[in-house]
């Protein structure tokens, strides 16, 4: 299983190599991993909490989003929650059937997922709804655990800017007793959730410095994601070279690493957004007619097996990500252009190898395209000397 290091091998890198680790959002994953001793790390929840009337949370859901520390979308349909399920459950009897579910809240998904066979185990930033969730593995012995934590914060960079409770998921799932898989093998556990409604570029952009260095969650192996995620992001992430104006850097990342598979689409009026004063969040005056109609799409992400490769390893991921974002910088010029700028070597020489020529743009270059092209410089004679950067150049979320 690959695992993270503590440094880079001797090689011509400049400071654009770094930028993601000056960055506190999309900090490298050997940064995360070799500062995670440093921090004083929570286990489960300690607190007692108090039991909470008894409420037929299917027929009233309005009283779950009081108290919020900030905006959620919560699955609070039992037509949604029991179609997700079996979504989930259509995998077969064989299937990973454990399941870390993000931000439950109300937990009907969370019963779903239970009557469905699943073992769940439940990450629950607020504990408001701890003593709920934690009463619905009353009927269930040992199929349900409920942990305070934030998925979508785990192994945060900078603990200073994140809201507690901070978790790192090495003492998560030590404490859970979940064991690493190596990379080639099958999925160790499967997450199941929403996006968080702010920051889901960013959350986007984390995962993927998570699962390019192996760390976080993916320090455990191919960890499966099925998220609902915003229609127009889902748009991007999936774009190829036949919808040149969503395609860009991100799609590219994100289709090397994962195997991605639409498995429903629900209305985004089903997901009504509530404030932390639990009042109804009114749609924007400039939100557009379109915004409004968009629906949230929950998708299915598998890393993919044959991610790394001798040539592309958690090592060197972050030299892949400044090659495919300095391309998309300007999109329309020819391949070989952005070769002569970044690299030393013979770059018509490349192309030959990748079968391309000396037209090819990069917007008609498919994702794969841009691995191919990666690891044959990599494994070019000119190994020593592959890569050529300007200092000023850092990494910029686009």
């Amino acid at each position: 299983m690959w695992a993270p290091v503590a440094g880079l091998p001797p090689r011509q890198t400049l400071s654009a190599l770094t930028g993601a680790v000056r960055f506190c959002i999309l900090g490298s994953g050997v940064a995360r991993r070799k500062d995670a001793s440093q921090w004083n790390c929570r286990g489960l929840s300690d607190f007692h909490p108090q039991l909470l009337p008894s409420l037929d949370l299917r027929e009233s859901p309005s009283w779950v989003f009081k108290y919020r520390s900030e905006p959620r979308r919560y699955v609070t349909s039992p037509r949604l929650a029991e179609t997700l399920a079996q979504v989930l459950r259509g995998k077969g009897e064989d299937a990973c059937q454990l399941l870390l579910e993000c931000n439950p809240g109300p937990g009907i998904l969370t019963q779903a997922l239970l009557e469905s066979g699943a073992k769940v185990i439940a990450l629950e930033s607020e504990k408001f709804y701890i003593p709920h969730l934690e009463s619905l593995g009353k009927n269930v012995t040992g199929k349900l655990e409920v942990v305070h934590c934030d998925f979508f914060k785990l192994d945060p960079v900078n603990c200073g800017i994140v809201k507690p409770p901070i978790m790192m998921s090495e003492v998560l799932f030590k404490n859970l007793g979940i064991k690493g898989l190596p990379w080639t093998n099958d999925i160790p556990f499967r997450v199941v959730g929403t996006f968080p409604v702010k920051n889901e570029r960013k959350i986007l952009w984390k995962l993927l410095h998570d699962i390019y260095s192996c760390t976080s969650v993916y320090a455990h192996g191919r960890v499966e994601l099925n998220m609902f995620i915003n229609e127009k992001d889902y748009q991007k992430i999936t774009a190829t070279p036949e919808n040149p104006k969503l395609y860009q850097a991100l799609s590219v990342l994100w289709q090397v690493a994962y195997e991605i598979k639409l498995l429903h689409v629900e209305p985004r009026s089903s997901f009504d957004i509530y404030s932390q004063n639990g009042q109804l969040e009114k749609p924007k005056r400039n939100e557009s007619l379109d915004q409004a109609q968009q629906n949230l799409c929950f998708v299915q992400l598998i890393p993919r097996r044959n991610l790394f490769t001798e040539n592309l390893t958690p090592i060197n991921y972050d030299v892949f990500f400044h090659m495919v974002r300095h391309f998309f910088m300007k999109r329309n010029a020819k391949l070989i252009d952005h070769l002569q700028l970044l690299s030393p070597i013979d770059a018509m020489d490349i192309l030959k190898q990748i079968d391309a020529d000396k037209k090819t743009k990069v917007v008609n270059m498919h994702p794969q395209g841009f691995k191919q092209l990666f690891e044959t410089i990599e494994s070019s004679k000119e190994h020593s000397c592959n890569w050529l950067y300007d200092d000023f150049m850092e990494y910029v979320i686009t």
